[in-house]
């Protein structure tokens, strides 16, 4: 790849497409408060950009994973919490103990979400809620989120939900019960600030650590055991 490339890609980042409403939202409203007094004008460019920056949805290298074992980080953003949990009912997965690791999105951090394996989804519910901090421990059972159970090589389920957070008020999801994702691939966005968890089973060999930053589609969370014969 040339410099000239190089500077392209690094420049023409492609942006998730529930973001364009907002780019042309902030661009009239630039346009509108500019024409009204100047120096506005340079103070809407400053939050338009941001927003272009907010939606940016760069492409990411998944890393080959022939047996579908690997669990692949499904955002971007600091991992707050690795520990094993009873997940709650509401989200679908069978009454058990399971790993649980949490990822939290600043607003810096791309918020493109991303299925952390290949299978079948076979339960998605929508949950309503509050919007506390999504660093929160108590987010992950009290704010507004949207869980997908995986069924995975027909052997073993994990989940991944979708969590809002203190500024964010819209999760994009299009995910359906059916479905089938491959690993990386794009399912949904959450909007301004969030978090994602990712409940995985117990033995399974976990490979980041709580403070590490992830990278959606290509940090490896961890491997999942290979089932006992």
């Amino acid at each position: 790849m040339s410099i000239l490339d190089s500077i392209k890609n690094s420049i023409f980042i492609p942006i998730h497409p529930s973001g364009l409403p907002f780019i042309i939202i902030f661009c009239l409203i630039t346009l509108i408060i500019g024409w009204i007094w100047s120096p506005l004008f340079f103070i809407g460019l400053i939050f338009t950009l941001w927003c272009i920056y907010f939606f940016r949805n760069p492409e990411r290298v998944v890393p080959k994973n022939s047996d579908n074992n690997l669990v692949i980080a499904p955002a971007d953003g600091k991992i707050i919490e690795i520990k094993e949990i009873t997940p709650d009912e509401e989200i679908g997965l069978p009454k058990n103990k399971y790993i649980k690791i949490g990822i939290f999105m600043n607003v810096f951090n791309v918020h493109v979400n991303r299925s952390p394996m290949s299978g079948t989804i076979y339960k998605r519910n929508y949950i309503p809620g509050l919007f506390f901090n999504a660093s929160l421990d108590k987010a992950s059972k009290e704010n507004e989120r949207l869980s997908l159970v995986m069924n995975v090589n027909n052997r073993v389920k994990i989940a991944f939900v979708q969590i809002a957070g203190l500024l964010a008020r819209r999760i994009v999801n299009d995910a359906q019960e059916g479905n089938k994702l491959i690993t990386g691939q794009i399912f949904g966005i959450i909007r301004f600030g969030s978090k994602v968890d990712v409940y995985i089973p117990i033995g399974s060999k976990i490979n980041v650590l709580q403070g590490q930053t992830s990278i959606a589609g290509e940090t490896i969370l961890a491997e999942i055991a290979p089932k006992k014969k």
